[in-house]
């Protein structure tokens, strides 16, 4: 292919009295700022040449199955990030809850240690007005030997009072400075959990929004199959559809739980159908994966751990020939996904923002283990 180099009659004309205008031999002709507004106008119009006569080429679009497969890894790598999240918030519940509690617990000792001061200071007063006389002195100047009988044996007593006073005092400060030493610890303890909390906010929200942004370029179709939660076929990429299978119950009364509980959790997980995802939520108006399984087992009267990876291990393990309605399902290696087992191959979970809480079936994601909690 030749390249042709258009003629500007004008960047000539500047071009040369450009270099006519120099007056020390030893600089480049290059060197001029107009030469290499010449220099750039001349290769953009072999560009411009070169892209007229050669065959274009447009970018490959990107193929569908390769982008759903980063949407999903998004997805999770997000609800990675969402799990570690409830469960630093957790633990910054729990230590910002004992905080308040020792707080309070400083208080109470606080005052009763301002009452022993007190008390201590009151005695020290009395003994500054009563002054230090020794006792044969205050013999000869008594009246009467039976009265500084009595009074010794008074003082004696208050020797003895004084003395209760001032190991109460030092008690009461002692548990003062424990508490208080203990609090510090907790503040530590929840400013560090405290910054966990936003890393994870962060990595998740970095996440979400890789994954929109890859579902964006999806076709229509396989976006529509994404927000409503379907998970990709691995043959295909295309969307897996969820109408009822033959295998599945066609109603939540065609699998019978094994307990009662069970069974609330079931018909609470079945009234949760249709609502949002929302990140780190337990409902009642949305919910995360594992703030779903948590508030359908509240519903029945157990209490279920958090995370993921701390419901796991809430309860006895079944294998999965072993599921039963009410059963904890757990999928991904790093145990970041839980779904409600409601019978017939089929589960209730909260799959991913923007895709509301739905029935699908266990096997569209890699199990990992399930769990059925007390």
């Amino acid at each position: 292919m030749t390249l042709r180099v258009r003629y500007d009659p004008q960047v000539w004309k500047e071009v040369t009295a450009d270099v006519a205008s120099h007056r020390k031999p030893k600089q480049h002709p290059l060197a001029s700022s107009t030469v290499r507004t010449a220099a750039t106008l001349a290769l953009a119009g072999v560009a411009g040449t070169t892209a007229l006569e050669g065959t274009g080429h447009a970018a490959p679009l990107p193929d569908p199955a390769q982008l759903r497969a980063r949407v999903d890894r998004s997805y999770q790598e997000a609800e990675v990030a969402t799990e570690r999240y409830n469960g630093a918030k957790e633990k910054a519940d729990r230590a910002e809850a004992a905080l308040d509690g020792l707080q309070d617990e400083a208080a109470r000792r606080t005052e009763r240690l301002n009452a022993a001061r007190d008390a201590l200071g009151s005695l020290a007063s009395a003994q500054y007005r009563a002054g230090a006389v020794p006792e044969s002195v205050r013999l000869l100047l008594s009246s009467s030997p039976g009265q500084f009988l009595e009074r010794a044996s008074l003082t004696d007593r208050a020797g003895d009072r004084k003395a209760v006073v001032v190991a109460r005092f030092q008690r009461e400060l002692r548990e003062v400075r424990q508490v208080r030493t203990t609090a510090a610890g907790r503040l530590a303890e929840l400013r560090s959990e405290q910054d966990t909390l936003a890393r994870n906010k962060r990595t998740a929200a970095a996440k979400l929004t890789e994954a929109r942004a890859l579902l964006e370029r999806l076709p229509s179709r396989e976006r529509a199959a994404v927000e409503r939660g379907d998970a990709a076929d691995p043959a295909t990429g295309a969307g897996r559809a969820t109408a009822l299978r033959a295998d599945r119950p066609a109603s939540r009364d065609a699998v019978q739980a094994p307990t009662g509980r069970a069974a609330q959790a079931v018909a609470f997980a079945y009234s949760a159908l249709g609502k949002p995802y929302v990140w780190g939520a337990t409902g009642p108006s949305g919910f995360d994966c594992s703030g779903l399984t948590q508030a359908a087992w509240q519903a029945a009267g157990v209490s279920l751990p958090r995370t993921t990876y701390t419901q796991i291990n809430a309860g006895r393990r079944v294998s999965r020939g072993q599921l039963a309605p009410g059963d904890l399902v757990f999928f991904y290696s790093g145990v970041s996904h839980v779904g409600l087992y409601v019978g017939g191959g089929q589960m209730i979970h909260a799959p991913h923002p923007g895709a509301p809480v739905r029935l699908a079936p266990v096997d569209e994601m890699p199990f990992a283990g399930a769990a059925r909690p007390a």
